[in-house]
């Protein structure tokens, strides 16, 4: 397989558990949270700064968690507590968060080249590629993300079918029946915006040591990536349960990658890529709406041919 496809595949992979951590929100808690583009940014930085000071890189992806649940429960705070908008509030940490990275990381960007990283270690472990006819179809590492990512995606499926994850699914689909059990859904929306921004943070925490450095502006569009991410894949892959929508976003973040690298190899200018992304989102969203109503439409003229004949 072309290096570049594989390349998408491994990235694709490694976004999926920033489209995991959006879903949360944006499906789960149904709250659009901006906060992303800065907790993104801030696994990243935390990680890097960690490794550079001697810290192993488990442990600076741990930590990397840990800030980004800070962050979200920041926003989280803010919303609920300060009766802020959300949007407002996920805004207001994210600007917040960009001096803090900066304070972090002490210059604009780290980098990771000759440092121990996650994947130094992924190398190290002499996992052979996925070969099948002679062609090259995964790489050592793409099968260590895979497992990794799997292992997430059926923490999560556990979490949300346990009394706290049916909080935060019943928060977001119906908040005033919830209350009317006694939930606290003040809590539960902190709880969720922490969790999912955590689950970001790990994914800038791997980006960066995969690439081999962590930069201040990595998370800008972030958000955009984890809800192409999210719609692609629902579209493609359908969200009957909680164990298929997370599959499927995790599929959903693989071919919204292999999609760029097929727009990059077919000549387009990378400048581009912002465009192509909102092109991809925006065909996900309408074509599905437009399909219903074609499919209506037909229903109703086959009611009606039926009617008249009789």
């Amino acid at each position: 397989m072309n290096l570049a496809l594989m390349g998408a595949i491994e990235q694709g992979l490694l976004f999926g558990i920033l489209a995991l951590g959006v879903y949360l929100t944006f499906r789960i808690l149904n709250v659009p949270d901006l906060t992303v583009d800065g907790s993104f940014a801030l696994g990243g930085a935390m990680a890097a700064k960690m490794i550079i000071d001697g810290y192993n890189p488990f442990v600076a992806t741990a930590a990397a968690f840990v800030v980004g649940c800070l962050a979200g429960a920041f926003t989280g705070v803010l919303h609920t507590k300060g009766k802020v908008n959300a949007l407002l509030a996920g805004i207001l940490t994210m600007i917040a968060l960009y001096s803090i990275n900066l304070r972090i990381m002490g210059k604009a960007n780290l980098p990771l080249l000759r440092e121990d990283t996650l994947f130094t270690y992924t190398k190290d472990l002499g996992i052979p590629n996925l070969v099948v006819g002679g062609i090259t179809w995964l790489t050592g590492a793409a099968m260590v993300f895979i497992v990794g990512i799997l292992i997430l995606k059926l923490i999560i499926d556990w979490f949300l079918h346990t009394d706290l994850g049916l909080d935060l699914r019943a928060t977001g689909d119906n908040p005033k029946m919830i209350r009317s059990f006694g939930v606290n859904t003040d809590s539960t929306t902190i709880i969720g915006l922490a969790l999912s921004n955590g689950l970001v943070a790990v994914s800038g925490a791997w980006l960066a040591q995969y690439q081999g450095f962590a930069d201040v502006g990595m998370g800008i569009g972030m958000i955009v990536i984890g809800l192409a991410s999210v719609i692609v894949g629902e579209v493609l892959f359908g969200s009957s349960s909680i164990f298929r929508v997370t599959l499927a976003v995790i599929g959903g973040s693989i071919v919204y990658r292999l999609v760029i690298a097929l727009a990059l190899q077919a000549g387009l200018n990378p400048s581009d890529l912002k465009l192509i992304t909102a092109l991809i989102v925006i065909v996900a969203l309408t074509v599905p709406t437009i399909a219903k109503g074609i499919f209506k439409k037909q229903a109703v003229r086959t009611v009606k041919g039926g009617s008249d004949r009789a």
